[in-house]
């Protein structure tokens, strides 16, 4: 089943270079989509795009044959409930706890709250033992390591209960066995039937945990397909003549 339709979408942030170029593809439920492709190839825009974080200038978005661009404040705080992010730099508030933290994830059902209900509770405490983060809960986020902020960042994601994960470069900043684990977790959640979307820079990754690939440069669709299918000559058109995979 179709689950997000892009089509045509374009954006423009100068009116005078396109950060997105009319691109189009469809993502299927259940689907681990990698986006490839150099910064600023237009992959944040994307995905910001998507949920509306910032407004496209052309084309749509459609969430199950209903186009996004066209909801109401009420109706796009729902569409938004399905569609959660997982950001590079976290986006945690770090002087909180982890738990304080997580439970933010349900601000897009009753926004700021003094209490949280039992349930919710549980349900935070069953999110952070997903990602190992259960005896942490009372720690305060900035006394955390880089992986561990970013598995506080994905528990809070699935607060939401979300159809979708947007995740925004979630390994950019880690090193390459922290990658992986995070990696790990978003293909655990994947196998449970929530629908991936994850911008990353390198292909090894991509083949490890990808099923389909959309790759772009300077704002163009240049590749999508399956992981496997990109050899040689497709890593130099996406990264370049010059790049090296590694």
């Amino acid at each position: 089943m179709t689950q997000l339709e892009i089509r045509d979408l374009s954006k423009t942030y100068d009116r005078k270079v396109w950060a997105l170029d009319k691109v189009s593809f469809e993502v299927q439920t259940g689907d681990f989509v990698i986006l490839l492709g150099l910064s600023g190839s237009g992959k944040s825009t994307l995905l910001r795009c998507i949920n509306r974080l910032i407004e496209p200038d052309g084309g749509d978005v459609l969430y199950e044959g209903t186009s996004v661009r066209g909801l109401s404040a009420t109706q796009l705080r729902r569409y938004r409930r399905n569609i959660a992010m997982v950001f590079q730099q976290f986006n945690l508030v770090k002087n909180l706890s982890v738990l304080s933290n997580v439970l933010t994830g349900r601000l897009g059902y009753h926004g700021l709250v003094d209490k949280h209900s039992t349930a919710e509770l549980d349900a935070a405490y069953h999110n952070l033992n997903r990602v190992g983060l259960k005896d942490l809960a009372k720690r305060q986020v900035k006394n955390l390591s880089g992986g561990q902020q970013q598995r506080v960042a994905i528990a809070r994601a699935l607060m939401q209960d979300p159809a979708v994960i947007l995740a925004d470069e979630p390994v950019a900043s880690l090193d390459p066995a922290t990658a992986d684990s995070i990696m790990q977790y978003l293909g655990e959640i994947n196998s449970e039937g929530i629908t991936v979307l994850c911008s990353l820079h390198f292909l090894s990754l991509a083949r490890r945990y990808g099923n389909r690939v959309i790759a772009l440069k300077d704002g163009l669709k240049v590749f999508e397909g399956l992981p496997a299918d990109i050899d040689n000559a497709r890593f130099k058109q996406i990264y370049g003549q010059e790049a090296e995979e590694i």
